[in-house]
Formats: C-alpha cells, sequence, structure tokens
C-alpha cells in the first residue's frame, strides 16, 4: 500500500518562500486534504511523548554526582522545554545481575528531579537473578512518598531473553504483585510484559489475563523498526530505511500483533521502549536529520493509533548485551554547557507543539502516485487546529504542494517549518521554526503567517522534499 494512498491526517508549508526555494526545475506534486474537524477522535495524553533510560544512570558516578538530581537544572530545562512528561528507568542494566541496585536515595534522587521536571515515572524491578521480596521495600518507599510522580512498576526487562516462556513470567509477576501488596505497597500498579519486538504474543496474552484486574496501567511493548544497528554497514541505506513505506507498513502489522488485544481487554498500551535501532541505533542514520522526520511521523503515527504514549530509549551510551555502546540514536548528549539536542530532539519538539488534543479524521485527494508524504492533525481543546506533515522524499524527490481544507472557519493561520540545510544525512544545522533548539531545550523559533482563505479554512502551502511542517489554525488574530 502506498504510503500516499492511507495517510489519514494533515500538513502544512507556505507557498511563496517555497517555490523561490525550490526553483524552476524542482518536481512537484499536488495534494490536498480535507480535514473532518467535525467528527474528533481520541485524546492524545499529555504525556504521549517520553524518554527511556538505562537503570545504571540512577547510580552516582565517580565523583557522587546524579545524572537524574534536584540540582541538575539544565537536564530539568530540557524536559520541560521539549516536552517530555513521561520517563521510563529500565533497560538492560535493570536486569544486569553486575549492576548494583539502585537504594532508596538513588529513588529519592530520581523523583526530586521527575517533580522539578513535570514527568512521571515508570520504574522497572530486577526480574532475572532478582527477587521481590528485596524488591518489596523500595517498592512501598516509591508509594508511599511518590505516588503523584509514579506511574507504574514493571517487572523485568524483555524478560522473554530469560524466562522463555510467558506462564513462567506471568507467574514471577505474580509474585512480585503478592510481595508488594504484603509489604504495604498494594495500590501500586503494574505494566508489563515490554518483551523484544519479536514476542508480541506475550503482549495479548498479558492483556487477556490481567486487563481487567484492576492493578494494570498498560500494556507495554518494545519495538526496533529496523532491528539491530549493527547491521547496517552503509547510512545511506540505514537512511533510506527509516524514511520508506515499507516501515511505515511494518508498523501497522507490528500494532496489530498486539494493541487490538489490549483494547479489546480495555487496557491502554504503551511502547515503552523504542527507537529506530536497537544496539544504540545506526550510525549515520540514527544521528541525523532523517532520525527528525522518522521520530515526528513515529509520534503521530502511534498517537493516532491510541498508544498511550511512547518512549525514546537514550543516554550518552546504551547497555548492549555486556558492553557500552555509543548511543547513535540519542534524543540529546552531555555537553559542558548542558545538553546538545541531536535531531531526534526536534522531533519531539514538533509534536510538542502540534501533538496535543484529539486526533482528526483527513480525506486525501492526489494524482500523484507513490509520494512520500505522510500528514496528520489535531483539534486542541481551544478549538484550533494543527496540522502537521512529514515529506519523506530524499534526494531529487519532489516538493509537495498541499492545499489544506480546514473544514471550519478560522481568524489566522500560521507555520512552523522543521528543515535542514545539509539535507538527511546531516548531524547538525537542524531548525525548527527557523531557530535551533539550545542546549538546555531552550528554543526561540517563531511562527510565519500563512496567506490563504482562512476564514473559509483552506491554505495551499509548499512542503519541500525531506522537510516537515506544523500548520495551525486558530480561532484568535495572528500572533504576528
Amino acid at each position: 500500500m502506498r504510503t500516499i494512498r492511507w495517510t489519514q491526517f494533515a500538513c502544512a508549508g507556505v507557498l511563496a518562500g517555497c517555490l523561490a526555494a525550490w526553483g524552476p526545475s524542482a518536481p512537484e506534486a499536488a495534494l490536498t486534504l480535507h480535514i473532518d474537524t467535525q467528527h474528533p477522535g481520541a485524546e492524545i495524553p499529555s504525556d504521549f511523548a517520553g524518554l527511556s533510560f538505562e537503570m545504571e544512570t540512577l547510580l552516582p558516578g565517580k565523583d557522587g554526582s546524579r545524572y537524574f538530581a534536584e540540582s541538575n537544572k539544565a537536564l530539568i530545562e530540557t524536559f520541560r522545554n521539549l516536552g517530555v512528561r513521561n520517563l521510563r528507568i529500565g533497560g538492560n542494566t535493570a536486569d544486569r545481575p553486575s549492576v548494583p541496585l539502585p537504594d532508596a536515595a538513588d529513588v529519592d534522587s530520581l523523583f526530586a528531579f521527575a517533580k522539578a521536571a513535570g514527568a512521571r515515572v515508570i520504574f522497572t524491578f530486577r526480574l532475572r537473578a532478582g527477587g521481590p521480596q528485596d524488591a518489596a521495600p523500595i517498592a512501598k518507599h516509591m508509594v508511599d512518598r511518590y505516588g503523584s510522580n509514579l506511574l507504574c512498576f514493571a517487572i523485568g526487562n524483555e524478560p522473554d531473553i530469560y524466562s522463555k516462556t510467558y506462564a513462567a513470567y506471568r507467574d514471577e509477576l505474580k509474585r512480585y504483585m503478592a510481595a508488594f501488596a504484603e509489604a504495604g505497597a498494594g495500590a501500586a500498579k503494574f505494566c508489563g510484559p515490554g518483551t523484544t519486538p519479536s514476542k508480541p504474543e506475550w503482549a495479548r496474552d498479558f492483556a487477556e489475563e490481567f486487563g481487567h484486574s484492576g492493578r494494570i496501567l498498560f500494556v507495554t511493548q518494545h519495538a526496533y523498526p529496523g532491528a539491530s544497528g549493527r547491521e547496517v554497514q552503509d547510512g545511506a541505506a540505514g537512511r533510506k530505511a527509516m524514511l520508506s513505506p515499507e516501515w511505515v507498513d511494518s508498523y501497522e502489522s507490528f500494532y496489530r500483533s498486539f494493541a487490538p488485544s489490549a483494547e479489546k481487554n480495555a487496557v491502554p498500551f504503551r511502547i515503552e521502549e523504542t527507537n529506530s535501532y536497537y544496539h544504540g541505533g545506526a550510525r549515520d542514520a540514527s544521528d541525523t536529520f532523517a532520525a527528525a522526520l522518522w521520530g515526528l511521523d513515529y509520534l503521530h503515527w502511534w498517537a493516532m493509533r491510541g498508544a498511550a504514549g511512547i518512549n525514546f530509549h537514550t543516554g550518552d551510551q546504551v547497555a548492549a548485551a555486556d558492553e557500552t555502546t555509543k548511543c547513535y540514536y540519542a534524543t540529546f548528549l552531555t555537553s559542558a554547557r548542558g545538553y546538545v539536542m541531536q535531531p531526534l530532539a526536534y522531533a519531539i519538539r514538533a509534536f510538542e507543539l502540534g501533538g496535543h488534543g484529539r486526533v482528526v479524521p483527513v480525506r486525501l485527494q492526489s494524482a500523484a502516485a507513490g509520494l512520500n508524504v505522510r500528514s496528520y492533525a489535531v483539534l486542541s481543546s481551544g478549538g484550533d487546529l494543527y496540522v502537521t506533515v512529514i515529506n519523506k522524499e530524499q534526494g531529487s524527490g519532489r516538493n509537495a504542494m498541499v492545499t489544506v481544507v480546514a473544514g471550519a472557519p478560522f481568524r489566522s493561520a500560521e507555520i512552523l517549518r522543521l528543515e535542514c540545510g545539509g539535507g538527511v544525512s546531516a548531524k547538525s544545522g537542524v531548525t525548527l521554526g527557523a531557530s535551533a533548539i539550545r542546549e538546555n531545550g531552550g528554543w526561540s523559533g517563531g511562527w510565519q503567517r500563512v496567506i490563504g482563505n482562512i476564514r473559509q479554512g483552506t491554505a495551499t502551502i509548499g512542503i519541500p522534499a525531506a522537510s516537515a511542517a506544523v500548520l495551525r489554525f486558530s480561532m484568535h488574530a495572528p500572533s504576528n
């Protein structure tokens, strides 16, 4: 199925500037998007965009300092400014016997950070070489002190690697539940099973067995569409795959492998750990502008499918197998002045700007066969319509001229562009609204006014190949 055929939500860009930038020889394709604002769908949770970190990140460094601490103002500002409201602690080091278990002081520091950052926590307890009696006191400590910032507990990270059968994992989970209740942490909510992408049937079984128990907050699943980054020997091939329609098709089959069971049993599902490729990502692919375009599409795709959220796995380094691997897919990396934003951070920031409200269906009209464009729309509680388009055409690919028919009268329309002069292979030079994101996540980009028949909800806009944009139709007068 070609990407352009089953796109369900809408897009953005400014006509005059694009025509000048494209030049007379740039190939172009025309699209029309009819947005049905009268039938909005599910509301996107406020903490949809999340991050996932290794458990060992909680442990103090050689100098005694902690990464997650109330004193780490730059990281707190980064979370707040990017719009990260969900923090999952887990990864391979959650179940690695050689890594010390966090103690109460580590947990206290984590939750002081989470409170300051405005984030809620998914916390993983060790299952492999662990035990419920050791975990129960820490669980009670968190429930008693940090309930407002604690979402749920996961038991084990990718337990299919060592539990081998779902039944074995289920029995262990029940032991933890019983031990926590006995210790006085019976109010705790759980999530699971959080398996590798190859075992979604465990998520189906989990939803069937625990969905109506009252103890489960989410069915969780891990997802890495590109499999191992170590297998990507050519960056161009890795980038091409990330932006391909085939990856989008794979999301659909993956979704169908577990999500309908969660929905049938009335329990939300969350992609608790994910990124483009596992083993730290693919060099010259996961760390390029291609990741910004991929990530923005990926966030909206799962929001459209009713997910409770997704957590991009990240960190300065990532623990894979029994070694520490450079993190090519990082959202941001530690610097002397704070945290340097990587391309994926721009996807999260763009989603934060255009991804709060209820998803809105779109009917697409186009004679452009096979155009690699993805588009989405969200209706805010205040009545503003946010329309996002991602043109994933690469190289000499086609530019998109898009007529958006918003389906309702508005007073103004404005646009923010996500672009990079170096193209999809660039690792720096990314801008959103003509501005880079600073090392504390701060951003001073501006909306640009769109000229069109706004009072009838119509605007024609251009989206160059290898770029994206967020268009805002507003009930208010223009901001500039």
